[in-house]
């Protein structure tokens, strides 16, 4: 069962009126609105968030930065730009999937999105750009999570992760209209159809993304898969590290402004995938600063 925290995005925990999420939104429209290719980063460790920029602007998309509550203000790269996206609401603990769910209401087009805690090489982001920029209006790029082969025919528990992705404008808005959509517990929806189409939602897995494979099956929704082996290499997490410790003891408790920096030298990682150089920067003209 998930933590219900509303600012992690959860259908079942929220208690925030939806008219104040939508006027944050057009805040958030003032600064990105008017950004052709916006790439969210979010941002929980400076160098992490650094180093993701300069990869972002490498394929000439433009990094839009938010950060969890626990972080400090980021180290901004040239052609970046900060949103506070909690402003508004002073939540203790607020994820990136509370952002993405609403990108039809402040983006321009699209929104491309990745987890903190991802790191690629440079043919890799390419190749990512080139999914993203081709993808038509109404479809959506995500990593599909099946579980592994003991959830294989366990069908209710698939969903689309957002480890990395893009959705345009009108699969965003689609998600909103058909109450799917990226957060938690998507049978809480307020747009859900009906007490029955509640019922039937859940059954399914609780968890993000969810409701972007249940968008798919069930509406028809357009979703271009990004393989994971694209970018798994790169992925800095707990999910197969028998070595991972989370400070506060458990994954229900995890947090990265804490726990990438323990478990993963970011300097051996960026060594690893080719993109030292991109590190060093920080380490120039940052750190003298």
């Amino acid at each position: 069962m998930s933590t219900c925290v509303v600012g992690t995005g959860d259908w079942e925990a929220d208690t925030i009126p939806l008219e104040k999420i939508f006027e944050a939104a057009e805040e958030w429209r003032r600064i990105v609105g008017a950004i052709d290719r916006p790439w969210l980063v979010w941002h929980v460790s400076d160098r992490w968030s650094w180093v993701q920029q300069l990869l972002i602007l490498h394929v000439g998309w433009t990094p839009v930065v938010g950060r969890d509550p626990a972080a400090p203000i980021p180290t901004l790269a040239p052609g970046s730009v900060f949103v506070d996206f909690n402003a508004r609401f002073g939540f203790s603990k607020m994820w990136l999937h509370f952002v993405i769910e609403f990108s039809w209401l402040f983006c321009k087009d699209r929104l491309a999105f990745w987890h903190s805690d991802l790191l690629c090489r440079l043919s890799t982001m390419e190749r990512l750009a080139e999914i993203f920029e081709s993808l038509r209006p109404g479809e959506l790029a995500a990593v599909e999570e099946t579980g592994g082969i003991r959830n294989w025919l366990r069908w209710k528990r698939h969903r689309y992760w957002e480890l990395v992705g893009c959705q345009t404008n009108e699969a965003s808005r689609s998600h909103w209209e058909t109450g799917t959509g990226w957060w938690r517990h998507f049978a809480f929806h307020p747009n859900c159809p009906d007490a029955a189409e509640r019922e039937r939602r859940r059954s399914y897995y609780w968890d993000h993304g969810t409701g972007i494979m249940y968008w798919k099956r069930r509406y028809g929704g357009r979703v271009r898969d990004i393989p994971l082996k694209l970018v798994a290499e790169g992925h800095c997490t707990s999910i197969g590290n028998p070595r991972y410790r989370f400070t506060w003891g458990s994954p229900a408790r995890k947090d990265l402004t804490v726990d990438l920096d323990a478990n993963y030298q970011i300097e051996t990682v960026c060594r690893r995938l080719g993109i030292e150089s991109l590190l060093a920067l920080y380490d120039r003209e940052v750190k003298r600063v």
